[in-house]
């Protein structure tokens, strides 16, 4: 059934994650909604991204009898659970059970360019969102009535509202804060690399993780750790290995990785480690630098008509699993807001959202820096008495979240606040 319509006009910068489920989001609640994005085409791109079952409760909601939700779980990790490895010897300390797969809110783990795919080509080709490819924002603006942005060839695109989903480089901060705010180190960085199986399988060190379906393994050591995951019945590998590093970040944080700078961090590690990394194609590895900004004191414009989400408001660690899903929660959530609070109430509407938002992703961001000091300052005596204390913190009040009913819930309380007393 189509949704009724609002009347309100949703302009979406970017179309990662977190800008296509603000758009779909927006639709769902029957607002006219665009997305502008500078990349020319859609690319494949990238390795493993995860999202929790919060995420896994918004993907549901799309599509008839949850359709997308099927199509991303059939390219997901089936593991059977996570096997955590002592980084000297090997021995797996602990193996630690996979989520409980709900059907309406599964969790997922898959390639982060074929997961977006689905995502793109539901939003642009079942759901007929318009997606222009390969238009640059120039500049944001925003009056009293309205807001908007001009692309690079000059072209003004006017809207009741702009999301600025433009990521952790986002062009939209800079009208939202007034200044440039800088990204800083966050003293580490990973390296990355998704490949075929064909070496793999072939080396009696490593075929063990091709032949048995599905697998996920993490190697945890002082101040690094690495994890490592097989996909697709085996057919596709993956890993990520997190270490300290304290480059430079000023002009761009993203180069091309060297499978020797790898293999010297480990070093003194269990043998499969390296075995693994040498399997690695160069053209495939990516050394990419963590960085993070101090919290914003605010994701909307002065006059309330520009939103920021997902990194462009709050960049997430790896270690929280949770950067994209977070990202979600935000579309999510603006989309109720506005349809709730009508035309006329659009400003009153994006702040609601952050009043809804801003304590919740704090809290949930501060789980990327506590999950990695939990595995590179672990204390290998405790985890001897107590194996469970190395397992990946999996917290209820994340997972079981749902955005949709939260806003649904909490939205008159924070309008009224916002809207001079008056309720929606």
């Amino acid at each position: 059934m189509a949704p009724q319509k609002t009347g309100i006009k949703v302009v979406v910068v970017g179309a990662g994650f977190g800008g296509l489920t603000a758009a779909i989001e927006c639709h769902r609640q029957g607002h006219d909604v665009e997305i502008y994005e500078s990349f020319p085409e859609l690319k494949v791109l990238g390795d493993i991204i995860s999202f929790g079952s919060n995420a896994g409760r918004i993907f549901y909601r799309w599509g008839e009898d949850g359709s997308v939700v099927k199509r991303l779980r059939a390219l997901s990790i089936q593991n059977k659970g996570f096997n955590i490895h002592k980084w000297d010897t090997g021995e797996v300390v602990f193996t630690q059970p996979s989520a409980e797969i709900k059907p309406t809110a599964p969790p997922l783990h898959g390639h982060r360019g074929e997961l977006h795919q689905i995502i793109f080509e539901f939003a642009r080709d079942e759901l007929k969102i318009p997606i222009h490819l390969g238009h640059r924002v120039n500049q944001y603006w925003e009056e009293d009535g309205e807001a908007g942005i001009i692309l690079q060839d000059g072209t003004k695109v006017v809207a009741d509202m702009v999301v600025g989903a433009d990521g952790v480089r986002s062009k939209a901060r800079e009208l939202v804060l007034g200044y440039v705010d800088k990204p800083k180190s966050s003293g580490y960085a990973v390296w990355r690399a998704w490949f075929s199986n064909k070496d793999m399988i072939a080396d009696p060190r490593t075929k063990e993780f091709c032949e048995n379906g599905d697998t996920f393994n993490g190697w945890i050591g002082q101040d690094v750790h690495f994890l490592f995951s097989t996909i697709k019945d085996g057919s596709d590998c993956c890993w990520v290995l997190t270490h300290k590093d304290s480059h430079d970040i000023d002009e761009s944080w993203s180069f091309p990785g060297k499978v020797e700078e790898v293999l010297e961090v480990l070093k003194g590690w269990d043998p499969t480690c390296s075995a693994i990394v040498e399997k690695t194609p160069p053209e495939v590895l990516v050394d990419w630098k963590l960085v993070y900004r101090d919290p914003l004191p605010t994701w909307v414009s002065p006059k309330g008509r520009i939103a920021l989400v997902g990194d462009a408001a709050h960049p997430f660690l790896p270690t929280s699993a949770q950067g994209a899903t977070q990202s979600m929660e935000d579309g999510v959530t603006l989309a109720v807001c506005l349809r709730k609070a009508g035309k006329e109430g659009v400003p009153a509407a994006v702040r609601s959202y952050q009043d809804l938002r801003y304590e919740r992703v704090g809290k949930v961001q501060k789980t990327g820096e506590s999950t990695r000091d939990l595995w590179h300052k672990t204390d290998w005596a405790k985890v001897k008495e107590d194996p469970k204390s190395i397992a990946f913190p999996r917290e209820a009040w994340i997972h079981d979240f749902d955005a949709e009913k939260h806003a649904e819930d909490n939205f008159a309380e924070t309008f009224k606040v916002h809207s001079g007393g008056a309720s929606a």
